[in-house]
């Protein structure tokens, strides 16, 4: 699997460059955007790589060395790289090797699209 670079979502025409409504509610989503999204909704699929992330970005300093992540979880070392990997991959979170240990931030652009993928939600026009 190769890493892929994302691009960072463009704020709307609205009022300050804010979004009136989710991306998905605005306009249906095109096959590239799709693709992009369901990316980044497949690396944070999994309650593992849910807590990773959590666990990284509430970290002090905003950074946090692969030694504080394992003994949060009762899994083996190459099972959390794994995860983390999916995560760095989908562009996520990043990483530099200090020494013996790996660091791990997160990325937040690429964190804010999942965010900004469902929030504020529209009311249906339906309803």
């Amino acid at each position: 699997m190769t890493a892929t670079t994302l691009p960072l979502a463009q704020a709307g025409p609205q009022a300050g460059g804010g979004a009136c409504c989710a991306p998905i509610a605005r306009e249906p989503l095109g096959e590239g955007d799709a693709a992009e999204l369901a990316v980044l909704l497949k690396a944070v699929a999994d309650p593992v790589r849910l807590r990773l992330l959590s666990l990284i970005g509430s970290h002090a300093g905003g950074e946090a060395c692969v030694c504080d992540l394992t003994d949060a979880f009762e899994l083996t070392a190459p099972t959390i790289s794994h995860h983390l990997k999916v995560l760095r991959t989908a562009g996520l979170i990043g990483s530099e090797r200090r020494g013996t240990w790996v660091y791990y931030w997160i990325i937040p652009g690429q964190v804010a699209r999942l965010g900004e993928l469902f929030t504020p939600m529209a009311a249906p026009a339906h309803a």
